[in-house]
Parts: structure tokens; C-alpha cells; sequence
């Protein structure tokens, strides 16, 4: 069984995803199936069969969550240090045209969102535009 590497934030937020599913998600969607049963002919019901479909992919995200959950491993960035990019570390990189500055979190898969700043740490590194390669400087890295 392969371990997954993942920051204690981004464990919390399986959890949290998990907890919801099973609490809120699960009870509500059981509801609405027994409700859409009452309505008569299951055949030509299509709330029943919008219900059975959603029940269908919570209990699919559950599976998912409860694996990933148990393969978790939880590293603390707190306690890292050092020099090189790596897990957890924060990085913040300059445009080598522009030198605009941008800083990511290197993240485990599950949790990235580039977006906000969380980079997966199986992302490639190199970056294509429609205008060619754009070069970065690494200008700093922090472990938070």
C-alpha cells in the first residue's frame, strides 16, 4: 500500500470532506430517495433516479476519501528545513522576463490548488506558453 504524502491542513480537509459525506450528504440523499419512492412508478421517476445517481456518487467519494485517509502520511512542515525545493517548503519564484514574483506551497496531489498557491509535488516543472518557455528564478524558499 503505497503512502501518500500530505501536509496536515490538506489531511484535515479529507476529513472534513469525509465527515460531511457521511453525515450530511449520506442522510440527505436517503431521505430524498425514500421521498421519491412515494411518488409511485420508480421506472418513469426522475427524482428517484437523480437521487440514486447522487447516492451513487457520495458513496463513490466515500470509498475514494476513506482510502486516501488510510494511506495518508502526514508530514508536519513545521518541522522541516533546508535549501532545496522539496515537500512542504513555500517557494516563491521570479518571471525571469518580468519580474514578477508568485509563491507556491509544495503540496501532496490530493490537496494541490494552484489557484491559491498549493503546487502538487508530482506537477511537472517546466512551463509552456503559447509564446514559448517562460524561465523562473527561484528568489526564495521557506518552510512554514
Amino acid at each position: 500500500m503505497e503512502k501518500v504524502p500530505m501536509t496536515a491542513v490538506g489531511y484535515k480537509r479529507l476529513q472534513d470532506e469525509l465527515r460531511h459525506l457521511k453525515l450530511v450528504e449520506r442522510p440527505a440523499v436517503i431521505k430524498a430517495i425514500a421521498e421519491a419512492r412515494e411518488h409511485g412508478d420508480l421506472s418513469e421517476n426522475a427524482e428517484y433516479h437523480a437521487a440514486r445517481e447522487r447516492q451513487s456518487f457520495i458513496e463513490g467519494r466515500v470509498l475514494e476519501l476513506e482510502d486516501k485517509i488510510s494511506r495518508a502520511d502526514v508530514i508536519d512542515v513545521s518541522k522541516l528545513s533546508g535549501e532545496t525545493v522539496k515537500f512542504g517548503a513555500s517557494v516563491t519564484v521570479a518571471d525571469e522576463d518580468t519580474d514578477e514574483e508568485i509563491t507556491y506551497q509544495i503540496v501532496g496531489q490530493d490537496e494541490s490548488d494552484i489557484k491559491n498557491g498549493l503546487l502538487s509535488i508530482t506537477s511537472p516543472l517546466e512551463v509552456t506558453t503559447p509564446n514559448g518557455s517562460k524561465s523562473y528564478e527561484i528568489v526564495s524558499i521557506d518552510f512554514r
